[in-house]
């Protein structure tokens, strides 16, 4: 009976890394690299926009002649935040003094995702080249 207790206590201590594993893999636990442009959210998530981007905003130039100034005039005025609008995707960032300096550019930004607020963490962010 003792070797079968052992095979038991094993399996349940093998199954609970297992678990333990794929939920770190599942929540995005890691750093990562994301490449996108600093966007606000209004623009970004469709709030007023039908393109996800600024073209509308742009050519009404009710909010600034270029991606930077669209973006920061929404975060400031307009109670957006920055987020990183990578395609389809859209990512909070937990820095907004650093995004707001590259709002409107294309970057990217070094950081660790929390998968269920999809924001990112930013250890480091560069102009792309």
């Amino acid at each position: 009976m003792r070797g079968s207790d052992t095979v038991k206590r094993n399996a349940v201590c093998l199954t609970g890394l297992i678990v333990c594993l794929a939920s770190l893999s599942y929540s995005g636990e890691g750093v990562r690299t994301f490449r996108g442009e600093i966007s606000d959210s209004q623009c970004a998530m469709n709030v007023h926009s039908l393109t996800h981007s600024h073209q509308e905003m742009l050519k009404s130039k009710s909010m600034g002649g270029t991606s930077a100034e669209c973006a920061r005039y929404c975060a400031k005025q307009m109670g957006g935040d920055f987020v990183l609008s990578a395609g389809k995707e859209v990512y909070r960032l937990d820095n907004q003094l650093e995004a707001e300096k590259l709002a409107g550019q294309k970057v990217k930004i070094t950081g660790t995702l929390d998968a269920k607020t999809k924001t990112i963490h930013v250890e480091k962010t560069e102009p792309e080249k």
